[in-house]
């Protein structure tokens, strides 16, 4: 991703509570858009790949092409390698990287893909052209962000319209965009695409087991990951403010009319 510092504009940080949602993420829930796209033998960079699991399932689509996939965060790698040999998939190649500064040379891949990488990034159109750059002719460059605004939630809970405040302050302090899935479009096109196709998609949790995950992980992720840290080095919250945020996320978690809703954005880019 963009930065070498691990976490550095990251304001998740790797926390379990972070991973344990990044590790849920499949290419059909969050990828599927790009997936007609895809065939054996294409050469696919996947850019901000965490614990590797949509990296594994891209390099099972395009096999035997070759997968490259990087992270900002070296630790983060050992888990996606993993991944990779669990699967039998011994060909991907890891390592870190820069979005803004891609280590590759011009027209090297058939497909470059990102993944709720830009909303981190402190210039997001930089790093477009940067997959532009090393996309061939004809390639397509597939990026999906979400879009914090634009998330919903029922039944109304006002710690958590605290939590998406101070989420966005933090966001915004470490030099991202947590709006950014209704951005891409104006992004790409300041980056120097032309031929761009968008589309939206959701994830949403609603069941009595999606919503004790989603809840959890967010009220633990609440105080404990380096957005709590974040927070209080701000000044963005105190402990007690982030405890009581943590309390609202399992109230609503409890709810059984509970229903969650994560818009993203998402386009494929011809390059």
């Amino acid at each position: 991703m963009s930065r070498t510092t691990p976490d550095a504009g990251y304001p998740h940080g790797h926390h379990d509570s972070v991973l344990r949602s990044h590790r849920w993420r499949t290419a059909e829930n969050s990828a599927a858009y790009l997936l007609p796209r895809l065939r054996p033998g294409l050469a696919l960079l996947d850019i901000g790949c965490g614990p590797g699991t949509i990296t594994a399932d891209l390099a099972e689509r395009v096999a035997p092409g070759p997968v490259t996939a990087i992270d900002q965060a070296e630790g983060v790698l050992a888990e996606a390698r993993a991944e990779a040999a669990a699967r039998g998939l011994t060909e991907i190649r890891f390592g870190t990287g820069d979005a803004h500064a891609l280590d590759f040379a011009d027209d090297s891949f058939d497909v470059v893909h990102a993944h709720q990488v830009l909303q981190h990034l402190a210039d997001p159109v930089r790093a477009l052209r940067e997959m532009r750059r090393v996309c061939r002719p004809g390639g397509v460059v597939a990026v999906r962000d979400s879009d914090y605004g634009a998330m919903s939630w029922f039944p109304e809970t006002p710690g958590l319209d605290t939590w998406r405040e101070r989420y966005r302050r933090v966001a915004t302090a470490s030099g991202g965009e947590p709006d950014a899935g209704r951005r891409l479009l104006s992004w790409a096109r300041a980056a120097g695409f032309t031929e761009i196709a968008p589309s939206a998609a959701t994830w949403c949790f609603a069941t009595e087991d999606e919503r004790a995950w989603w809840s959890e992980l967010w009220a633990e992720r609440t105080v404990a990951s380096t957005f709590a840290e974040r927070a209080l080095a701000a000044r963005l919250a105190t402990e007690a403010e982030l405890a009581a945020t943590a309390a609202a996320w399992r109230a609503w978690g409890a709810d059984p009319d509970g229903w969650f809703r994560v818009p993203h954005g998402e386009l494929l880019c011809r390059a």
